[in-house]
């Protein structure tokens, strides 16, 4: 009888316990990414902070340290919000890879036009990883790492 028992379990579970496909595209990430760069070229980052999750972790090249949570990140972007323009946003081969509510995002970017408080403007090229995960039906960014293409390096 037990032996019955374990196989109508495992029966069962092979109907209702195994994930069902949902309809995830991995244009609905690029999309969440792209809607959050256009704000931040108007110099909102509000954009990226409304597709974080609030205990997000984040790298850039002018961080000495990661940088934990959304409070600490928007510390850290305080001093930019308001003063950032950018004239044309270059989003290159986006690739989404998944793995059940997990999602990683990577992308090359060029900022064409980029503009801090009025100063020079300047094209910067980015190396981007965007790791999101669902959490409570939606996307949200987990880890972002972001670093210069080719940096200039000093001795």
């Amino acid at each position: 009888m037990r032996k019955l028992s374990i196989l109508l379990i495992v029966s069962l579970c092979g109907i209702s316990c195994s994930r069902s496909t949902d309809d995830f595209q991995p244009e609905t990430i690029v999309a969440l990414e792209r809607g959050a760069l256009d704000r931040w070229g108007k110099g909102d980052p509000q954009g990226f902070f409304d597709i974080m999750a609030p205990d997000q972790t984040y790298f850039d090249p002018t961080t000495a340290q990661r940088i934990d949570g959304q409070a600490a990140l928007k510390k850290y972007f305080a001093p930019f919000a308001g003063k950032i323009k950018i004239e044309k946003v270059e989003m290159i081969d986006p690739k989404v890879q998944r793995s059940g509510d997990l999602a990683v995002l990577t992308f090359n970017l060029v900022d064409y036009g980029a503009q801090v408080d009025g100063g020079p403007k300047t094209t910067v090229r980015w190396n981007s990883t965007e790791v999101y995960q669902r959490l409570n039906g939606s996307w949200k960014i987990v880890h972002s790492h972001w670093s210069y293409v080719k940096p200039t390096l000093k001795d």
